[in-house]
């Protein structure tokens, strides 16, 4: 087995998986430490490559497109030290790094991995329930529902519509943007109805608005990931991102006055919120369907 440890992680080769595991030192990201091991399984993978620099360099794995929901769900978009396939090598290291990475490209040569697209994902994502409490909200997954928890910063419009509850089978896709500090980023659950849906994410109540704490917000990709993990292969939408399907149908639970109650207060809510110029005509026509959805 090829094995280097780092104070960055661990990185273990026993022929037919890759085991990564986060270091614990503070320097490791609050990301990778809360996502936690993962296994590579040899399909999976693309390439391995190690980068010697002056005082230390770096192993980075590279995946086969469409194996792993996390690289789908981020898009790229993991700052560099979140990345889970890289590890900081030290100097004196240098030379197991490089062991390491050629035992992989041996097996990769001798197993005949291809290296086109995958049809299915190779790895599972991180498992639920998972919960993340955001500058925006909370946002939680059981694996069959999305539910969103509005904070008290959140703006009027999300409030008013109270909390939203997805269904799994009502998403067509996650969309995701970090926040970097410097620019807000969002996370947004995209459904058959708001797939062309141009409002922005500090009001729109599918998505949460991230401007604080970057560090924290970061952990939002850990539901996007653990969604997109469930809904089917991007392969399945090729040419046809939006493509309408199968619904998965909920059971329809009878109102009750208590209900009845607070759709009529959310409704005066948003049609104060219109009177008074915070919603245009198309925020308040599309905020209002949503929350009678809801009901």
């Amino acid at each position: 087995m090829a094995e280097i440890i780092q104070r960055d992680g661990t990185w273990a080769f026993d022929g037919t998986t890759i085991r990564i595991t986060p270091g614990l030192h503070r320097s490791v990201p609050l990301f990778r430490q809360t996502y936690g091991e993962i296994a590579v399984p040899l399909e999976a993978v693309s390439s391995v490559v190690f980068e010697p620099e002056r005082k230390r360099g770096r192993l980075r794995l590279r995946l086969r497109e469409g194996a792993d929901p996390l690289l789908h769900a981020t898009g790229g978009r993991l700052p560099d030290p979140a990345d889970p396939y890289r590890l900081v090598v030290n100097v004196d290291r240098s030379g197991v790094a490089e062991y390491l990475a050629e035992e992989v490209r041996q097996a990769l040569l001798l197993d005949q991995v291809p290296r086109d697209p995958t049809k299915t994902f190779l790895l599972p994502g991180p498992p639920v329930p998972v919960s993340v409490r955001s500058s925006d909200g909370t946002v939680s997954f059981d694996g069959v529902q999305v539910r969103i928890d509005w904070s008290a910063t959140s703006d009027r419009v999300k409030r008013a519509t109270g909390p939203r509850i997805l269904a799994l089978g009502e998403l067509v896709q996650v969309e995701w943007l970090p926040n970097t500090g410097y620019e807000n980023g969002f996370l947004r659950f995209v459904t058959r109805e708001t797939a062309y849906s141009k409002m922005p994410p500090e009001k729109d109540p599918y998505a949460l608005d991230l401007w604080g704490s970057a560090r924290r917000d970061l952990l939002t990709a850990l539901v996007a990931t653990a969604v997109t993990a469930r809904l089917p292969h991007p392969s399945t939408r090729t040419g046809a991102p939006l493509a309408r399907l199968p619904h998965q149908p909920t059971a329809a639970l009878p109102p009750t006055a208590d209900h009845h109650d607070v759709l009529l207060r959310r409704l005066r809510e948003l049609g104060e919120l219109h009177r008074d110029g915070v919603l245009t005509d198309e925020e308040f026509a599309r905020t209002k369907a949503a929350v009678l959805r809801e009901f």
